[in-house]
């Protein structure tokens, strides 16, 4: 928990580069990269608060396994569901409140049970643990493409 907080934080410290760009890494800026993961976090963690942890059942996935092991999601394996799609206008201001929003968003992970869970879409349901480990990598993923973005402007 206080790794994904740490991406958090590597998030917050993009916002100022929020209108970079590079076709060649990404079709969209980096803030667009930043709101996206905060809203997956927001939106999983809402989900997992609603979940009833006596419904969780442990499901078998090769693409789930593999990608934990690897820790990292491969590029273009994926859309986004358009509830975790950003707004087309993204200011500083606006990505700040979506850091502020995932940080009251983790501190509400704290009190899920462990058997509380997530279905994810390819990954099938994911519990306490597994959801935060899902989000670690879905967090670095976007802040590794937001580094890439970086580094060739």
């Amino acid at each position: 928990m206080k790794n994904l907080s740490k991406l958090v934080d590597q998030l917050e410290s993009e916002i100022p580069n929020f209108e970079l760009t590079n076709s060649r890494i990404s079709s969209v800026n980096v803030g667009w990269h930043i709101e996206h993961s905060c809203l997956v976090i927001v939106k999983i963690i809402e989900n997992l608060q609603k979940s009833d942890a006596s419904t969780f059942k442990s499901q078998l996935n090769i693409k789930k396994l593999f990608v934990f092991l690897i820790g990292k999601i491969p590029r273009g394996g994926a859309k986004a569901p358009s509830s975790v799609l950003p707004l087309e206008n993204r200011d500083k201001n606006h990505l700040q409140e979506s850091i502020e929003q995932t940080r009251h968003a983790l501190i509400q992970l704290n009190a899920c049970g462990a058997t509380q869970y997530f279905t994810h879409p390819i990954f099938g349901n994911l519990h306490k643990k597994a959801t935060i480990h899902f989000l670690w990598i879905h967090t670095k993923h976007h802040l590794q493409i937001i580094k890439e973005i970086n580094l060739l402007n």
